[in-house]
């Protein structure tokens, strides 16, 4: 079983206000993150909010070991609550992952894996949980790709890529787009 993850703990600093909350074509970013990952996945978990979309199969869970810790601290939070719940792994996306590619848990497909183009897109296996609450615990880099090494995920390159909505002008392109 995977567990899908939205990492949503950020403090969205470059977008202005809190994007998870922001509209593309009538829907909430995290809605939409919610439910491109309900399509791979058992269940589907906040990372790094009280609130989100309501749905009977979506649940918030806080960020590990403190909110602030980047997207890491939503990973930890995901597999730590993968674990207690027998997954095997996590497939993970930030809460402004837009446009997902069709098939995008066979090429993340044995985990550890991630996009390369964008590194919070990933599929982790449950027992990773170890190395990312060292790098977490440590006085170390604290980043995606330190993590990545550390359980020698495959960067995977994927024939299109997912935008990442940063500012409001991202957004504003984004809606501009037909394809969405």
């Amino acid at each position: 079983m995977i567990l899908g993850v939205v990492l949503a703990g950020g403090l969205s600093t470059r977008f202005g206000s809190d994007k998870a909350v922001a509209h593309l074509d009538g829907r909430t970013l995290i809605a939409r993150a919610v439910d491109a990952l309900s399509a791979w996945c058992d269940k589907v978990v906040i990372a790094g909010r009280d609130s989100g979309p309501e749905t009977g199969n979506t649940a918030c869970i806080p960020d590990w070991p403190r909110a602030g810790m980047g997207p890491l601290g939503g990973i930890a939070a995901g597999l730590r609550h993968a674990h207690k719940h027998d997954y095997d792994g996590i497939l993970t996306c930030g809460v402004d992952s837009v446009a997902l590619p069709q098939d995008l848990l066979s090429d993340l497909s044995p985990a550890p894996a991630y996009l390369e183009t964008q590194p919070v897109i990933g599929h982790w296996k449950t027992d990773n949980a170890g190395a990312v609450e060292a790098i977490l615990q440590s006085e170390g880099r604290h980043s995606m790709i330190a993590f990545a090494k550390s359980v020698n995920a495959r960067a995977v390159k994927t024939a299109s890529t997912p935008a990442n909505i940063n500012t409001p002008a991202d957004l504003a392109a984004m809606e501009q787009n037909d394809g969405i």
